[in-house]
Parts: C-alpha cells; structure tokens; sequence
C-alpha cells in the first residue's frame, strides 16, 4: 500500500522542526562559553562565523570582583567543595551582572571580569547591587553554621579592543588595554584599603551623575607600565548608615590628612588622621594610613605624587600649536600650586585666568582636528575636557573664597589640574594621536 505524499510532507517537517530546534539548543550552549553580548559587539550572529583575530575599539567600563582571603578559604575545604563554594556564589552573582546591562567576559579562578558597553552608571549601580546581593547570600551562610565572605570590586573605564585570540583549533574572546590592566589593579587595591569599591578618575570623570553618589579620593598610585600616577577613588554608599554619614561629614578633614601625607608632611598626616579616627574609627582605610605614617619605610618616597610636574618629551602630540600651548598650560598649572603653596594669593587669580583661557582654546582646536579627522571617540574625548572645567571650576571658587589649608588646596590643584592633563595627554590623547597617524599612513598608500 503506497504511502501518502502529506505523510513524506509530514516527516520532513517533523525532521526539519528537530533540527532548528536541535541547532537552537546547541547555540544556547555555546552562548554560555561564549556570551551574545560578545559576539553582537563584534558585529557577528552566527557562532559558526567567529574567526581569530576578528576585533573592535570601543569604549567599555571593566569590573572586577575578587572574593577576599579565598585562598585560607579554600584550604579548609575539599576540591568539590572548594566548586560548589564557588559556584554558589557565582550563581548569585552572574544574574545581577546581567540586570544592569553587562555580562561577564571570564572568571579567573575565584574573579569576575565583567564588561559593560553602555555606561559606567551602570557598572557602579552593578557593583552595589552584588554587594546587597552578597549580604543576602551570607545571611544563608552564616544560618548554615559558615563564615561570611567579603569581596572586592575595581572598576574602570577606556577604550579597549574587544576580539578573538587564539589559533585554529582553539580560541578565545577577550579585550586587551591598558583599561583592563587598571580595572584589575583597582580591585587588588581594595585589598590594599580594606573597601569594597574603587574607581578610577577615568570612570569618575564618565559617570553621567557624579554627584548621585557617596565618592571619595583614596590615593595616587603607580600601576605597572604606565606613566605618572593615576588618582583612585572610594565609593562608600554601601557602607552602614552612620559611617557612611561620618565619611561625608568628614570628608574635607581625611583629604587633608592625605594631602599632608602625599607631600610629605607626615607629622601634619599623622595628626589629622588621629582627629579623624577620633570621628570615624571604623574607617579602614584611614588606619592603613596611619600605619604607613607610623612606619613610613612601608611607602617609599619615589611613589608619592609631587605638587610639580615637569614636561617630558613622551608628551607631545606631534602637532605643533598643541604642544605649545599644552605645555604653557603644566607651566601655568605648576605656578599655581606653588602660589597656593606659599600663600601667594595675589598671583593666583591672572594664573586662573591664564588657565582658562589657554585650556579652552587648546581644547578647541583638538576638538575641530578630531571632527575634520572623524574621531569616533570624539564625544568621549569632549566630555573629559568637560569634566576638567567642571573640577577647575570648583577650585577656582575654593581658591577665590580663601581656602585656608594651602597645602590641601595646592595638592587639589595637582590632582585636579596636573595630574588631570598629564593622564589626558598619556591616555586619551595619545589614543587619538595614534588614530591620527594611522589615518594618515592610510591616505598616504592611497
């Protein structure tokens, strides 16, 4: 007896439903070793198509997030449990990485390396949102007779190049920058101070609303291959209640006692810091200077910032005016502090003026080059010259309303001015000096 045609119809249907759905399933696997995110920044939708090498530049903010003391952690347990320890915490973490719009690149070991293309707001709204979450999972644990655990996030923000690496057989997605590099160095430091948040001034500088958060300066701290020294600040609103009160009653007197210390006043440190401990003793971060007071051997002097920067070749942009006038305006920031220094008021407000002038119109011009250049990081560029106006501004008022404390204020004049155009001019300019030379190789083969 001849079979239907519908049925042939029928089990070719049947076939070619198992196989999509068989192809879906297969893709939602892979999609767990390599994330949609990933492959959608790289512009690819189909996982058959990755290639190495494939990349991308763009703008990113990194979060890193280390479990603290896990390594006296894992020694008391067995390897499995040492997996399921870690793989309960990571499944609480992942899902509210993914609610704030990021995901997660890798885990190394007992760390998360997230990445978020969309806004640094929403990187430190993340990091909150797992230390909240991280307070919910310990109460289970300790309820199971277990020791609470604490981790530590590092967040920064810069253009990265997103793409594979790898060879034939065997490859891997990743992003490679000096952004990552200091993300990472962000999180060991929160060991180092004993907090739970760190950023870089490169995120400060991006966040859309500053001023929603609980931030302080931290340190200036060298990280490794990289020139001058970058500021890291605290984010504290996780804190309890009445510290995180006391740290923003108190804020001017600890950023003074880290202004004594950083140049090298440490009898001045040492006494500020104990009327502040006096206000705030749970601050820990505070007894880790006070320690380094104590036994300045701990700090070496080399690593301290210095309130004059001097103009080094390796600053130079290759476009004539702009070296000119970038260089007038470290002179000019330079004179600055050390009139503030030595209280010599009657020079500060021509150098104000000086200031201003010269950085919007050297601002200006870089900016007319990267329109005629088509800079795609034009706008993220703009927005740090944005930001510079916004901090000159706030020392100018200081400065004009006769702050007293002048080594505080000349050391704020070296953060927020000096050391702003000398990581600007290593960083983001020296990005779009690339980005311009490269371009011109490429007109120059047409």
């Amino acid at each position: 007896m001849p079979v239907p045609p519908q049925t042939f119809v029928g089990i070719a249907q049947d076939d070619t439903n198992a196989l999509r759905e068989r192809l879906r399933s297969t893709t939602a696997a892979y999609s767990r070793f390599v994330p949609r995110e990933f492959l959608h920044l790289l512009g690819i939708e189909d996982i058959r198509k990755i290639e190495v090498g494939q990349q991308v530049e763009r703008k990113m903010t990194i979060l890193f997030a280390d479990i603290r003391n896990f390594t006296s952690l894992s020694e008391s347990m067995s390897p499995q449990e040492n997996f399921n320890f870690l793989n309960a915490y990571l499944i609480q973490m992942e899902p509210v990485i993914a609610a704030h719009g990021g995901f997660i690149d890798k885990y190394i070991g007992d760390g998360i390396m997230a990445l978020f293309p969309d806004s640094p707001d929403a990187a430190l709204r993340c990091a909150q949102a797992m230390l909240k979450r991280l307070d919910e999972y310990n109460t289970g644990r300790v309820r199971a007779g277990y020791r609470p655990i604490r981790v530590g996030i590092g967040i920064n923000t810069g253009i990265v190049i997103l793409g594979t690496i790898g060879g034939t057989s065997r490859m891997d997605g990743t992003v490679i920058g000096d952004a990552v590099n200091l993300a990472a160095r962000m999180e060991r430091l929160t060991k180092e101070y004993g907090v739970p948040i760190l950023i870089s001034e490169y995120t400060l500088y991006c966040l859309d609303e500053p001023d929603l958060w609980s931030i302080r300066f931290l340190d200036r701290t060298h990280v490794r291959g990289k020139q001058g020294t970058q500021s890291v600040y605290e984010v504290f609103d996780g804190d309890s209640a009445p510290v995180r009160e006391a740290k923003i009653k108190t804020r001017k007197i600890f950023e003074e006692a880290l202004a004594c210390y950083h140049v090298d006043d440490i009898v001045s440190a040492h006494e500020r810091l104990l009327a502040y401990l006096a206000l705030v003793p749970d601050d820990d971060a505070a007894r880790v200077y006070l320690e380094r007071c104590e036994t300045p051997s701990g700090s070496p002097r080399e690593q301290r910032a210095e309130l004059v920067s001097i103009w080094r070749e390796e600053y130079a942009f290759g476009h004539a005016t702009l070296d000119t006038e970038r260089k007038n305006l470290l002179a000019d920031m330079n004179a600055l502090a050390r009139a503030v220094n030595v209280s010599a008021l009657n020079l500060t407000a021509p150098l104000l003026a000086q200031i201003q002038f010269a950085a919007t119109h050297d601002f200006t011009i870089e900016e007319e080059l990267m329109q005629e250049d088509e800079y795609p990081f034009r706008d993220l560029h703009i927005r740090q010259h944005q930001r510079f106006f916004e901090y000159f501004g706030e020392l100018r008022r200081e400065i004009e309303l006769g702050e007293e404390n002048r080594v505080y204020l000349a050391f704020r004049v070296r953060r927020l001015l000096t050391g702003w155009l000398i990581n600007h001019i290593l960083s983001a300019d020296r990005h779009y000096s690339h980005y311009r030379d490269s371009r011109r190789r490429e007109s120059a083969r047409q």
